[in-house]
């Protein structure tokens, strides 16, 4: 590709890999999983941005404890950057409590920009954080960046099963490779060491057996995950050595498998020119 930038200063945007987190629906847990695995990804030393594609909902600056932007400084906006990560998002854009009313042709130009008119540079991982369902913003990120994955999470429940198999099918639809299948809020340990099943049991997992990808692991229930959300410090970085964030680390570990086997087509890196 031809670098079309004037300025010196801007890297062309390089995308190792891009990984989308989906659910069914909402309350699921979609958004922290992203941004854990983000940051887990991060203290891996490795290069990772997160795009919270999630327009009419966007939870990431909250649980990645920022609130703005840096100023912009050329042609393209600058992404904030915490806990090693890159972050860029709707709610930098605008007013706290202000509802998004936008049509299909709004949505597609929202994430063309946030992927073309974004200065990510040179990115190991971009995580996108999708919005639950399977409509336009799932089909405008398709259309404007090659995606090199897919993982859904769910619950145990059925409700949340039932739902979560319309993200598969819409993964499997637009041909994006399905990295698996993670479990949120699988249990509840009580104090006494036994565990308490809230929303079912093994949900997530017959689930990816029964579509053949893999089961990428469950996560426990715990308000630290809840209050590291809140506070902007996810459980990775401030309960480091509690089951759920190991879990969270084996997700992710999991994550990285898939890639190093080579078995996922589709996956080659990519190459996003920035143009003016």
């Amino acid at each position: 590709m031809t670098e079309q930038s004037t300025s010196e200063n801007i890297p062309e945007n390089q995308i190792g890999k891009a990984i989308a987190i989906a659910s069914g629906k909402g309350g699921v847990g979609k958004s922290t999983v992203a941004v854990n695995i983000s940051v887990a990804l991060a203290k891996k030393g490795l290069k990772v941005g997160l795009l919270d594609a999630d327009i009419y909902g966007p939870n990431v600056p909250t649980m990645m404890g920022i609130s703005a932007m840096p100023p912009q400084d050329g042609p393209k906006l600058k992404p904030a950057e915490v806990h090693g990560v890159q972050v860029m998002s709707i709610g930098f854009l605008v007013p706290d409590g202000q509802p998004l009313i936008w049509r299909g042709p709004m949505l597609h130009s929202a994430i063309q920009q946030f992927i073309n008119d974004v200065a990510w540079g040179q990115l190991d991982y971009l995580v996108v954080d999708l919005p639950p369902g399977t409509g336009d913003v799932q089909l405008s990120l398709a259309q404007t960046l090659p995606l090199s994955g897919g993982v859904i999470v769910t619950l145990p429940q059925k409700v949340s099963i039932e739902d979560a198999w319309r993200g598969l099918e819409m993964f499997r639809t637009m041909e994006i490779p399905l990295l698996g299948v993670v479990e949120n809020m699988s249990f509840l340990e009580l104090p006494d060491g036994t565990q308490l099943d809230i929303f079912g049991q093994g949900g997530g997992e017959r689930m990816a057996q029964e579509a053949s990808v893999p089961f990428l692991g469950t996560i426990p229930i715990d308000p630290a995950v809840r209050e590291g959300g809140d506070q902007g410090a996810p459980i990775v970085i401030s309960h480091p050595d509690t089951p759920a964030a190991a879990a969270f680390n084996g997700i992710t570990e999991a994550i990285l498998a898939r890639f190093e086997t080579g078995e996922l087509k589709g996956t080659e890196d990519i190459e996003i020119e920035i143009t003016d």
